[in-house]
């Protein structure tokens, strides 16, 4: 049987806060079982999209700063704008060899920031991949 993916995790030195800033940036929402209280701090927190449309993501803590280019990042749709003024960093703009801008969260993790398209076939961004 293949493996299945359950969610994505991203390690943070401000895990609060950092999955506040992707909350922001793509509509999530904290996710807390209903009926307890908000776990301690230290605690990995779980963002999730209020209607279930995209992957639970969560945000451990860890001492060590990010130190080198991610292996693995999201692809997101959007405009580069508002995520700039959310927080987010340049990395590079779309040119003649790529059609997507690189922005970098307020940790310095590398994401691809997309144009959104019109619906299609495939959902809201029309097409997916690169």
């Amino acid at each position: 049987m293949p493996a299945r993916l359950k969610d994505l995790v991203v390690d943070a030195n401000d895990h609060q806060a950092l999955a506040d800033w992707w909350c922001a940036a793509l509509g999530y929402e904290r996710r807390r079982p209903l009926g307890h209280p908000p776990p301690p701090p230290e605690w990995p927190v779980a963002i999730h999209h209020p209607h279930d449309a995209g992957p639970v993501i969560w945000f451990n803590s860890v001492p060590e700063p990010k130190t080198v280019k991610n292996r693995v990042h999201f692809d997101v749709w959007g405009d580069t704008e508002e995520l700039l003024a959310l927080g987010a960093t340049m990395v590079r703009r779309r040119d003649r060899e790529i059609e997507w801008d690189v922005l970098a969260d307020p940790e310095g993790n590398e994401f691809c920031v997309f144009t959104p398209r019109r619906p299609g076939p495939l959902g809201p961004g029309g097409s997916e991949g690169r």
